[in-house]
């Protein structure tokens, strides 16, 4: 039985914070008029940066792990990138949302204290080391974001989504707690390191059939969480009903815990059978690639275009997982950070557009950009090639990343197929650039910026991101490779 150590609250203290400054936002939140609600907005900010400083001080030395309470909660050169890339989207979310929730009436207490909530489920599941903690930071992850998606009550088209979202993420939940009992029956422990050593020697092993069962059913889970093909069928509609405020959570930080998840249960639990998930994976890298990039040019609203190209990164993101090594999981790592970047970018600009009774939406709202405001017209251009993986952006680099791992694990047909569709996907990004560039606008008057200061600023500079980690990605990428070195 897992036994209490005062030193484990050292080790979870970001997590700990996150919670109790979560709690006291609440109780403040409660005594708040709505013209007061700026107050909860810097409260959630502050909370988050104290949260990151807490996970980049108390972070152990590359290739070490700090462990608490029985090894449950693990903390983890993996655990430190992902969690303050976590944390920063979650704070992008706030700075992008806070005009668009106000004009909306949506700008409600509920809507940072579900995101702080499912901020720490994401480091939770981030940390994990048991199947229980697993599921734990699973569930309050997946229950805030159901909440987030019908925020807007007052919208049927939100309201459905939300059922949507919740149906399916209750099946996809169910099938995942069905996989983790097997596993459990298999080896007899919730442990995730117990685990692996009992699937690192099941060759001819009677329990090898119930792993591999086991496996199926996390693989599901862990593709419904992604959004992969053909676990898919959530995810346009999601992104098309909920608040673009919302759906900006969802393809950002969401993405980055559902990483976690997949290298805690596949890597971490049953790297034993590693043979077997990476051909699974490569199966689901195939057919996101191919569903993403293929239905994505039919579409005609931006929100669902962008949820097709959700699936088809993903896809590309799966070919570091098929390599099974540290610099297949680094440049999946990479490959998912690069992502969640550069999708901030495509919703802010969607935001900063819309207006009450005109959410930007549809790809001909875009019509003319470039004439009505040139420097958004340029961050939303800057946005699409670097999802396009044109070069010298950071979307191109990430694309060679998981390309050159995926060849290295001899998945050459794989890396030829992502080449195919990846120069299939060029057409749909290419056009939202000629609406904005060559389109004349259905309105000649120039698109006035938000008096939001703090949206403007950083917008710009997570635009121009994009453009220096292009030429300066090297870095981030070595960060990645260390945080899964192993010490020796």
């Amino acid at each position: 039985m897992p036994t209490f150590n005062p030193a484990d609250l050292r080790v979870i203290a970001p997590e700990l914070f996150l919670v109790c400054s979560t709690f006291a936002i609440l109780l403040i939140d409660l005594f708040l008029k709505p013209t007061q609600r700026h107050v909860t907005h810097w409260l959630a900010l502050l909370a988050l940066v104290v949260a990151g400083a807490l996970v980049w001080s108390g972070a152990p030395p590359m290739g070490e792990v700090a462990a608490a309470f029985d090894g449950m909660f693990l903390r983890d050169g993996m655990a430190t990138l992902l969690k303050l890339f976590v944390l920063l989207t979650i704070a992008l979310v706030f700075v992008y949302s806070r005009p668009y929730q106000r004009d909306r009436g949506l700008n409600i207490g509920e809507f940072y204290l579900l995101l702080l909530f499912a901020a720490l489920g994401m480091m939770l599941l981030i940390s994990a080391g048991n199947l229980v903690t697993v599921f734990l930071g699973l569930e309050l992850m997946a229950l805030s974001s159901f909440a987030l998606v019908a925020l807007n009550r007052d919208s049927p088209l939100s309201s459905e989504a939300a059922i949507k979202f919740f149906v399916l993420g209750a099946l996809a939940s169910g099938l995942l707690l069905y996989g983790m009992s097997m596993l459990y029956g298999a080896t007899g422990t919730l442990d995730l390191a117990q685990i692996r050593a009992v699937s690192d020697f099941t060759a001819g092993s009677p329990h090898r059939t119930l792993l591999a069962f086991g496996l199926v059913f996390l693989i599901v889970g862990i593709a419904f969480e992604f959004g992969a093909a053909p676990f898919h069928m959530w995810l346009p509609d999601v992104y098309h009903g909920a608040p673009t405020s919302i759906t900006l959570f969802i393809s950002s930080a969401s993405k980055l815990a559902a990483f976690g998840l997949a290298y805690r249960l596949l890597e971490g639990a049953l790297g034993g059978l590693g043979a077997d998930w990476t051909f699974m994976l490569a199966l689901l890298a195939t057919l996101s690639l191919a569903v993403g990039n293929v239905i994505a040019i039919a579409q005609s609203n931006l929100k669902r275009m962008l949820a097709y190209s959700t699936i088809s990164h993903i896809g590309f993101a799966l070919l570091g997982f098929v390599n099974g090594t540290q610099q297949g999981f680094a440049a999946a790592l990479f490959y998912m950070i690069c992502y969640a970047l550069m999708s901030t970018v495509a919703f802010g600009i969607m935001m900063v557009l819309a207006r009450v009774g005109f959410e930007a939406e549809e790809i001909d709202d875009f019509k003319g950009l470039n004439q009505r405001n040139p420097w958004y017209a340029g961050l939303m251009a800057i946005a699409m090639f670097s999802l396009a993986g044109v070069p010298p952006l950071w979307g191109f680099f990430a694309k060679l990343m998981v390309l050159k791992v995926a060849i290295d694990a001899g998945y050459l047909w794989l890396a030829i197929v992502a080449i195919i569709f990846a120069i299939v996907g060029l057409f749909y990004y290419l056009r939202v650039v000629k609406v904005m560039y060559f389109d004349a606008p259905a309105d000649d008057t120039p698109l006035v910026a938000p008096a939001d200061y703090p949206l403007r600023w950083v917008l710009s500079l997570n635009g121009l991101a994009l453009l220096v980690m292009g030429m300066a990605w090297s870095p981030l990428m070595e960060w990645c490779t260390r945080a899964f070195a192993v010490a020796g």
